[in-house]
This record gives C-alpha cells, sequence and structure tokens, in this order.
C-alpha cells in the first residue's frame, strides 16, 4: 500500500435518545459537542460529534440518535468496543468518577503496560479508558466535572470482532497501510505508523460468536485518517485497482469521506483531515447552534419541527455558564 494512515479519524455509533446520548458524553465522560448537525441522509436525525476543543481528528466520537431504535447485537462483523486514551495516573479516578455516576464498570486490567477500564454507555454501546506509560501529548477539553488532569485525550483504539483474522488483516495492512505489532491469544493489534494512542485497531477473533447487528448500542463504521482530498482521490484508486468496492467521494461538510467493508463485516471510512469544524462557526461557538449543509438549509424549519428538543448542558460551554 503506498498510501497509509495516520491513525483513527472517528468512530460513528448508534445510540437512541439523543438529550440521554449528550448528557453522558458531555457530562459523565467530559467530551465537548463540537458539532450539532444532522444525518445528511436523514436529516430527521441528529448527528451528534464529539471530541476535544476543536474536535481533532483522532479525538472524535459521532453519534446518529434515533430515540425509538431498537437494540443491536455485539458480535463478529462489527467494532465492538471504542477505547479513549487517558492519562496514566487517571484510571483510579475514573473508577471512581464512574461509580459516583452510577456507571457499571469491569474490573481494571493491565496487560502491555496498559491499565483498561471497561463499561458502557446507556445504550450498552461497549467503551473502555486505557492509561498508557508513554502519555499522550492532545490536549483534553476540560469540565467542572472532569478537569483536565484526568480528562479523555482522544481515541485510544478500536476492537473488531472477526471470525477469521486472515482477510481483516489484509485489508488492514494492504488497504489501511497499516503494520501488525502484537498478538496476544486471539487478540491482534495493527498500528498506523510508530503507533500509540489513537493509531491503533485490535482484531478480537471469535469463530464462535454470532454475528453482530448494528442498532442502538452498537457501532456503525470506523474511520481512518487522509490528510486532503488527493490523497483520498489516489487511495480511492488503490483500492479499486485491489477490487475493493468503494463508494464515491461523499462531501460531509467538515471532511469527505469513501466507504468500504473489511472482509470481516466491518464498514470502513477514510476521512479527510480538512476542511475541519470551525468552517461554518467559531471555534468558540462549536456545537451550539444546529448547523446545516448548503443543500439541506432551505429545509431549515422543516427540519427542526422533525427534530427532538435538545438542552446542552453547560460542561459543553463553560463560558455561558
Amino acid at each position: 500500500m503506498a498510501i497509509k494512515t495516520s491513525g483513527l479519524h472517528h468512530v460513528t455509533a448508534i445510540g437512541g435518545d439523543p438529550q440521554r446520548n449528550a448528557d453522558f458524553y458531555l457530562r459523565t465522560l467530559g467530551l465537548r459537542l463540537v458539532k450539532t448537525t444532522v444525518n445528511f441522509d436523514d436529516p430527521g436525525t441528529y448527528h451528534l460529534y464529539y471530541g476535544d476543543s476543536a474536535g481533532k481528528p483522532g479525538s472524535l466520537m459521532t453519534f446518529f440518535p434515533w430515540p425509538d431504535a431498537p437494540s443491536g447485537r455485539h458480535g463478529t462483523g462489527q467494532a465492538t468496543t471504542t477505547s479513549f486514551s487517558v492519562p496514566e495516573a487517571s484510571i483510579g479516578w475514573w473508577k471512581q468518577h464512574l461509580d459516583a455516576q452510577k456507571i457499571e464498570t469491569g474490573q481494571v486490567r493491565n496487560a502491555d503496560d496498559e491499565d483498561t477500564l471497561t463499561f458502557r454507555d446507556p445504550d450498552g454501546l461497549k467503551l473502555a479508558l486505557v492509561a498508557h506509560p508513554q502519555g499522550d501529548p492532545r490536549d483534553p477539553w476540560n469540565t467542572e466535572l472532569v478537569p483536565a488532569e484526568h480528562a479523555i485525550r482522544g481515541l485510544h483504539s478500536v476492537t473488531l470482532s472477526v471470525t477469521k483474522e486472515d482477510a481483516t488483516a489484509g485489508m488492514l495492512t494492504d488497504g489501511l497501510g497499516l503494520s501488525f505489532a502484537t498478538q496476544d491469544g486471539n487478540r491482534l493489534r495493527f498500528a498506523a505508523g510508530e503507533g500509540g494512542p489513537g493509531a491503533l485497531v485490535d482484531v478480537l477473533v471469535t469463530p464462535d460468536a454470532p454475528r453482530g447487528l448494528v442498532a442502538a448500542g452498537t457501532v456503525h463504521h470506523v474511520a481512518w485518517r487522509a490528510p486532503d482530498e488527493d490523497t483520498q482521490k489516489a487511495w480511492r484508486e488503490e483500492l479499486v485497482d485491489q477490487g475493493v468496492h468503494v463508494t464515491s467521494i461523499l462531501d460531509r461538510q467538515y471532511f469527505r469521506s469513501i466507504y468500504f467493508r473489511e472482509p470481516g463485516g466491518t464498514l470502513l471510512e477514510v476521512a479527510t483531515d480538512e476542511p475541519g469544524f470551525a468552517i461554518d462557526e467559531p471555534l468558540l461557538e462549536l456545537g451550539r447552534a444546529l448547523k446545516l449543509p448548503p443543500w439541506l438549509e432551505p429545509r431549515r424549519e422543516e427540519i427542526q419541527h422533525m427534530l427532538p428538543k435538545l438542552d446542552l448542558p453547560t460542561e459543553n460551554n463553560p463560558e455561558l455558564s
């Protein structure tokens, strides 16, 4: 693969009630809502983007929250765990914080010098916090409930569950330019570039596990970074030459996207770093107002009428509190 990703861009999941979703990710996890927009293919549904102060690629977790969506099923053919990076000495603080928020957590597990704390969001999405000795220089968002010294730095890794590893490993290496890093039993780790937080994917091989069903509480797709549109175009051509079925380049307003499935079934995306979330509102005001792409703007009144009311907690914009 001549073109290689530098790491994760974002993870997009299906949620339930949008207010409950926003309260959890803004207050309990301390992320910032960097964009309030809609699903461009279903504009009666929000698309909520959470991340660091500027919504930098690699910090982003996004949701399509459908209030009446049925619960999904975790299994093969999907990303089954999304992990966030936190400071090395913060796992104990997070355990106490999540306990205080009545969030059930697993036992802290240590592997490869990483401490991992697992839990689920209100819709059952599997999440983890990972602390690691190499540190993470990314700037966090600071709130009263989750101070910067303990705050999430961005995505750490995702776990893909598959029945067989060979074809998926081939896509990760030949299609995305990742390299094999380590193996622990039936878990294989691949890394972009030098690896580290935000540049990792684990492949969990579970031949007898049921097939996953994407609905509320599951990941819809995993996006990887491309620096610009020219690189993305060349990347798409390489994938097509390899026989991969790839979508056309789609305008997502804040980045451009192509989508394809890895052989194990997980939907993958390659998203550009540009132009970013400050293209249609000032950095200090990210996420406060509903933003629509130009082709949906004439339908604003209709769309606003369809969308459920969403009250943002003051943690999203502390200077307003």
